[in-house]
């Protein structure tokens, strides 16, 4: 199984908004990420314009559907076309979500919370496994936003990830916004999260936008908040190099206005010297 090198840089989700913009110039990011569902086909446009951009920088495929925390098998079909479109891109990394998506009969297209139980560890790490295998590479799980427990819950979740990465082998997606939105929710402390997670398995941070209220909602439609870019701030020099990443995914801006977050990401992280290896 292939492991995964650290890479430190800065990227934007590729989205269709977009696609022109990265076609006909050079956009300044170090690596774009798509979601993975989106092109797990045997051709057409989507798929040639993937290939012409990853001809000019890397890419991460970011899926949502293997629905890794799932009472049922893996999806044998999805595990075989993720795999072709793995070999054919050549991505940085595949990544996907601690969560369920689907039972055997419906997919409900939603990122569903998982009780953090011994036996749901033992599924899920069961899972993982054989979705390394099949894929022929390490992945990386997401933190998922999380907005109900459950009162037979054994672990904290970031005691769930570091124990889930240390017996699969797998790496870790950190998203800061996910951290505050569940912070929010749930009333703990994020500083507690930071300082659970095994820093060292860490390959990529998400950065995003959400709606507030009485529960906070990952929206991914609004520009990161101040609460998410000091948490950020107190995160990463905690971790060694990673791929920084503005995620947007509904009300889509211009490009120089998520490229104007990156900037801030970026000073953020020059301001914020790595302290991990000390």
């Amino acid at each position: 199984m292939t492991s995964l090198s650290p890479f430190g840089g800065f990227g934007l989700g590729l989205r269709r908004d977009h696609y022109r913009d990265f076609l006909e110039g050079d956009v300044a990011v170090d690596f774009v990420e798509v979601i993975s569902e989106n092109f797990m086909v045997d051709g057409g446009r989507p798929l040639r314009i993937l290939e012409q951009v990853r001809a000019k920088l890397p890419v991460i495929l970011h899926g949502v559907s293997m629905s890794i925390g799932s009472a049922h098998g893996l999806d044998r079909d999805h595990l075989a076309r993720l795999r072709m479109l793995a070999d054919r891109i050549e991505p940085l990394w595949v990544s996907d979500h601690l969560c369920w998506t689907r039972t055997s009969a419906h997919n409900s297209h939603d990122l569903l919370p998982m009780p953090l139980t011994r036996a749901a560890l033992d599924l899920v790490c069961d899972k993982i496994d054989r979705a390394q295998e099949g894929l022929g590479r390490a992945m990386l799980f997401e933190n998922p936003s999380s907005y109900l427990s459950f009162p037979q819950d054994e672990y904290a979740e970031w005691q769930f990830l570091a124990e889930m990465s240390h017996r699969t082998g797998c790496f870790l997606l950190l998203d800061i916004n996910n951290i505050h939105v569940s912070a929010c929710n749930h009333g703990f402390d994020p500083l507690d999260y930071l300082a659970g997670i095994p820093v060292d398995r860490v390959r990529q941070v998400h950065l995003a936008g959400h709606t507030p209220g009485e529960i906070v909602i990952d929206t991914h439609d609004r520009p990161v908040c101040e609460a998410v870019w000091t948490l950020f701030g107190r995160a990463m020099p905690m971790l060694g190099p990673v791929a920084v990443m503005i995620e947007r995914d509904d009300a889509i801006p211009p490009l120089s206005e998520l490229l104007a977050e990156l900037d801030q990401a970026r000073r953020i992280a020059a301001a914020t010297p790595i302290e991990a290896a000390a």
